[in-house]
């Protein structure tokens, strides 16, 4: 059992729900699995949105975000396997006798003491939370981070004027194989560290918005701990993201004339909003068994909620029952996805006459008649093709 490296940088509250909510989808904290918005999943009988579902994915697939979280390694929890099991039937209401009745150890008194035990780990918890909060603090404010009226931080500024010569020295040092290759390892000392983790921005286009993914995949091949790499830069000013995770971009701390800073501000606007306002496309997709040939066509008004469907089969809540039963008998790897046609709708969107989801409809219709996904061949029937 293990959590998903996204539970590390939420929030307390996202980290109780379990989930974090994206410009796109949900994802689980604890597994990482995505629930794609604008799809309505339907649930025994039930129709549940994005949100919902995810709800419903923790409570199958996990029991509950506490149980999931009790039963995590010791060395994530900070808990002994006693403690741990304590904890989980406090959780789940039992009396101090009951309790011991069940763990048959000591007395009632005996179970009173291990609330009072865990309740000063939770206060100890909370003065580690806010030493390390002022500690990060005190980290930013000597690594770059801007004052109050917006000047740079002298410290910041004093150490990144470090020598060419050093600079370079320090670089060799920690990056044996030469600039743009992996990193040995994180240095010890400040104003090394500084200086590897600039050298590591530097790695990134100062004219482009990046995702999650491409962060991770980035720093994955520069060193084996991305989450380790990626929170100094966070921390170090050198790269900024957006609250959800959606989009990372490297600042302005990063190096730069005041004009370059100024162009490379209004170039991260740009390329945010055009992100943010990626069209969608419409059009029909087939789920093929490589086994035995048989198909189901499907149309979407987004050709991305494929991954929606593949999630739906993955939980064993796809409507198609046989395709299910087929699913979960040969697993993931015997089918594949594919597109067949993409339906041109911004190129009719200045008509208002155009009815995009009757020509869905049609454009489905040519490929069911096409394919003819029936029997032997498919998961439709005469009577309903999905």
């Amino acid at each position: 059992m293990g959590i998903n490296e996204s539970f590390w940088t939420a929030s307390l509250e996202e980290a109780k729900q379990g989930y974090v909510e994206r410009e796109r989808d949900y994802l689980c904290l604890l597994c990482g699995a995505e629930v794609e918005k604008g799809i309505i999943y339907p649930v025994d009988g039930a129709l549940f949105e994005a949100s919902r579902y995810m709800r419903h994915h923790i409570e199958q697939e996990h029991e509950s975000v506490f149980a999931h979280l009790s039963g995590l390694d010791k060395r994530l929890t900070g808990l002994s396997d006693h403690q741990a099991s304590l904890m989980r039937l406090f959780y789940a209401g039992k009396s101090d006798a009951e309790v011991q009745a069940e763990m048959g150890i000591g007395s009632a008194s005996t179970i009173r003491n291990h609330r009072f035990a865990l309740k000063e780990k939770e206060r100890q918890a909370k003065v580690f939370l806010a030493m390390m909060e002022l500690l990060r603090e005190t980290d930013k404010a000597s690594t770059g981070s801007s004052t109050g009226k917006g000047k740079p931080n002298k410290q910041a500024e004093k150490q990144r004027e470090a020598g060419p010569s050093e600079y370079a020295a320090v670089v060799q040092k920690y990056f044996p194989n030469g600039p743009g290759h992996s990193l040995a390892r994180i240095p010890r000392k400040h104003s090394h560290r500084q200086i590897v983790f600039q050298e590591i921005a530097n790695r990134f286009a100062p004219d482009k918005v990046y995702t999650e993914r491409e962060v991770n995949e980035l720093l994955e091949a520069i060193y084996e701990d991305h989450v380790t790499l990626r929170r100094y830069l966070i921390d170090f000013a050198l790269l900024s993201r957006e609250a959800d995770g959606s989009a990372y971009w490297r600042t302005s701390q990063a190096g730069g004339d005041g004009a370059e800073q100024e162009a490379m501000t209004d170039r991260k606007q740009e390329l945010k909003q055009l992100y943010k306002e990626v069209k969608s496309e419409a059009g029909v997709y087939q789920i093929r068994n490589k086994e035995n040939g048989k198909v189901l066509v499907a149309s979407t008004m987004n050709i991305k909620t494929m991954n929606g469907k593949k999630f739906m089969l993955q939980h064993g809540s796809h409507p198609n029952r046989e395709l299910q039963n087929d699913w979960n008998e040969l697993g993931a790897d015997a089918f594949e996805f594919e597109v067949l046609e993409v339906l041109e709708v911004l190129e009719n969107k200045d008509d208002s006459s155009f009815d995009a989801k009757a020509a869905l409809e049609k454009l489905e219709a040519k490929w069911v008649e096409k394919l003819v996904p029936y029997g032997d061949r498919g998961y439709h029937t005469r009577k309903q093709a999905e």
